[in-house]
């Protein structure tokens, strides 16, 4: 899957949108654009990938996206078997800088609007009160039509320019010609795993994926989401072997072996390692609740 360049605006025919999307998982793909992005999750879990920085998501996530830095949302592997309640949903405002004018950005009381247009470069996680206050601004946005839209979207970036309740995502400003490769191949990492983690995925097999040797992919791998490769493999397996527990009588042999256990006793042990129970007192105890 390789990076997708796109401008909102031309699709969407508008230089500022806000919408409420509803899917049963996030499908756009790894992608960037010039609009500036925010984006806030009401439901789903999963992944994302903003820059060079691969993060969990979950409700309430919150981030704003500056121009042309690549990002994908991915779901966890169970939204992709067609469960029929779960669903992917969020808030999402696109706007173009230019919406304001040169002569806006020039103005003296602008300068902290432009502070965070920059920063936003890095992607900017909103955290804490603010997070809150501005999740129930963009529920009220969203119902707002013409000019009403573009007032609530400034109040929502002032709002925004003057909160500490900030955390930048990448360290430095994202630089698309320097960083896109290892984002694109992390992107193709997890949808791979995502596919195939029913089988033995060796890692000569997962690096030739992402076009590395094994060692420069687990220098890579643990560099970007602090955990290796190994480890990522088992949480992926058992998240799936979570959802068979509770909604399956499928037994423990067959689970193990359909989540890529050849062994009942490997996967008793590695479920125990991820969760701290073992798979029957998760089964066990989600019963009794």
């Amino acid at each position: 899957m390789k990076l997708q360049q796109t401008k909102i605006t031309s699709y969407l025919n508008t230089t500022v949108s806000v919408l409420n999307r509803v899917e049963p998982f996030f499908q756009a793909p790894f992608h960037s654009h010039p609009e500036l992005e925010l984006v806030y999750v009401k439901e789903s879990f999963g992944k994302r990938i903003i820059g060079n920085s691969v993060m969990p998501f979950e409700p309430g996530d919150m981030v704003f996206l500056g121009a042309d830095i690549p990002h994908v949302w991915l779901n966890d592997e169970m939204y992709y078997q067609g469960i029929s309640d779960l669903k992917a949903n969020s808030i999402v405002a696109y706007f173009s800088k230019d919406i304001f004018g040169p002569a806006f950005y020039d103005l003296k009381e602008t300068q902290k609007i432009n502070e965070l247009f920059f920063q936003a470069g890095k992607g900017i996680s909103i955290t804490g009160k603010t997070n809150k206050q501005l999740a129930k601004k963009l529920e009220k946005l969203v119902l707002k039509k013409d000019f009403e839209v573009i007032v609530g979207l400034f109040e929502i970036l002032s709002i925004l320019s003057e909160s500490q309740d900030k955390v930048y995502i990448n360290d430095e400003v994202y630089s698309l010609m320097h960083e896109e490769p290892k984002a694109d191949r992390l992107s193709e990492v997890f949808q791979y795993v995502n596919k195939n983690y029913k089988k033995n995925i060796s890692l000569i097999e997962i690096a030739a994926v992402a076009n590395m040797t094994p060692t420069s992919f687990c220098r890579m791998f643990k560099l970007k989401t602090k955990k290796n490769f190994v480890d990522y493999l088992h949480e992926i397996r058992v998240s799936n072997a979570c959802r068979l527990l509770l909604e399956t009588d499928k037994s423990m042999s067959e689970i193990a072996y359909e989540c890529g256990y050849k062994t009942a006793s490997n996967f008793n042990k590695l479920f125990k390692k991820c969760k701290g129970i073992t798979p029957t007192d998760f089964k066990n105890n989600a019963q009794i609740n």
